[in-house]
């Protein structure tokens, strides 16, 4: 009996040994999937934060240029302002020259009425 006892205490002692060994295994194992779903998990963050960084630095970069093509427009706005400003202003000298010749050509007219008159009038004098 002793030897059955022997034999069983030794199965025992084998079970014991290979459940040791195969929980130490899966432990391993279960340890290696953790390690690996971690790195895994970290890839997606670090993919998903380059993602997103790779979308706001191209907003940075299309804001920046709006706004630079906004400023060159703004200036462009303010330098044809001026040009058409100081056309207005040629527009307005030119009328007001044309406006005094007009006023010289209604005076030089006046004037010639004004002689002829005068001439009539002397000459009348002269004939009676």
């Amino acid at each position: 009996m002793e030897a059955a006892g022997g034999q069983l205490e030794a199965a025992l002692l084998h079970i014991m040994q290979r459940h040791h060994h195969q929980s130490l295994h899966q432990r391993n194992k279960t340890e290696r999937a953790k390690v690996d779903a971690v790195k895994s998990a970290a890839r997606v963050a670090d993919l998903l934060v380059a993602t997103v960084d790779g979308g706001v630095q191209e907003l940075y970069i299309n804001e920046r240029r709006i706004e630079f093509e906004a400023r060159a427009l703004l200036a462009t706005i303010a330098r044809y302002k001026k040009q058409t400003d100081q056309w207005l202003a040629a527009t307005n000298a030119i009328n007001s020259v044309l406006k005094e010749i007009g006023d010289f050509e209604n005076w030089m007219k006046i004037m010639d009425f004004d002689c002829k008159s005068i001439n009539a009038a002397i000459r009348n004098i002269h004939q009676s």
